[in-house]
């Protein structure tokens, strides 16, 4: 599907892999709607690309009705929508103390799974209602998931199990949308210079990008936001989630 001309919505777009989508899918010609739980950092992107921005807690599914309405109001219906707000906090399941980190866990689902799936849901039915373009498709999802829904490390119990469940449903959720000729795919991202890393100190950034076979280097936003389109693009990638990590595998801790 094209880019230029259509409108498109990215969640986590204040910021991060979800700013640099927004950046470059505006580059290419779409009307970018920007869903983040931060209004300031929304409103500079948007202000930035000659985008719209809506402030919202994707982990509230009757907020992401609204917002996705509030979107195709100011900008047209979204054919595209690439969901990128998470959260990445790490604790043991059980604590050196003996505390159970049960209330982070759903914390983390709500927003990183839950939302995900609010964001999907709202979307998905707005685009069901949309004429198909002239290659039979009403619209792309592209989800993000992590590699650590394979390669989960000490402390990411809650973090690895939203991701899976993001990976998980992609299949199911294409073969449903299929029908309505709306494809729904999953980046899986390795380590890249996000606000969460970049909060690292250099010597500890290096000694992670020291792991990564090739390139040896952590990933750059622009890199997620290049896939994203190229998922946009291209009619047969569907139902199947794409890990973006330059081969690394991650250890244990």
């Amino acid at each position: 599907m094209r880019i230029e001309g259509e409108a498109a919505i990215v969640t986590g777009g204040g910021s991060g892999l979800g700013a640099a989508t927004a950046r470059l899918l505006a580059e290419r010609g779409a009307r970018v709607a920007i869903l983040d739980f931060d209004a300031a950092a929304g409103a500079a992107v948007a202000g930035e690309i000659g985008g719209h921005a809506v402030a919202v807690d994707v982990s509230d599914a009757a907020a992401v009705g609204e917002a996705v309405r509030a979107a195709a109001d100011a900008l047209g219906p979204a054919r595209i929508c690439v969901s990128c707000a998470g959260i990445g906090p790490a604790a043991r399941i059980v604590g050196r103390d003996g505390a159970l980190s049960t209330e982070l866990f759903e914390k983390v689902l709500k927003v990183n799974l839950f939302g995900t799936y609010n964001v999907m849901s709202h979307a998905a039915a707005a685009m069901m209602a949309l004429e198909p373009t002239d290659t039979g498709e009403r619209g792309v999802v592209v989800n993000t998931a992590s590699v650590a829904w394979q390669d989960g490390q000490l402390g990411q119990a809650a973090y690895a199990a939203s991701k899976g469940g993001v990976a998980a449903m992609c299949l199911p959720a294409a073969r449903e949308f299929a029908r309505a000729g709306i494809r729904v795919m999953a980046i899986a991202p390795g380590l890249f210079h996000t606000p969460m890393m970049e909060g690292l100190p250099e010597e500890t950034t290096r000694s992670i990008a020291a792991n990564i076979p090739f390139p040896a280097r952590l990933g750059e936003p622009r890199e997620y936001a290049l896939m994203a389109a190229q998922i946009v693009e291209n009619p047969y990638l569907n139902g199947t989630t794409i890990r973006l990590d330059g081969a690394v595998r991650m250890p244990p801790r």
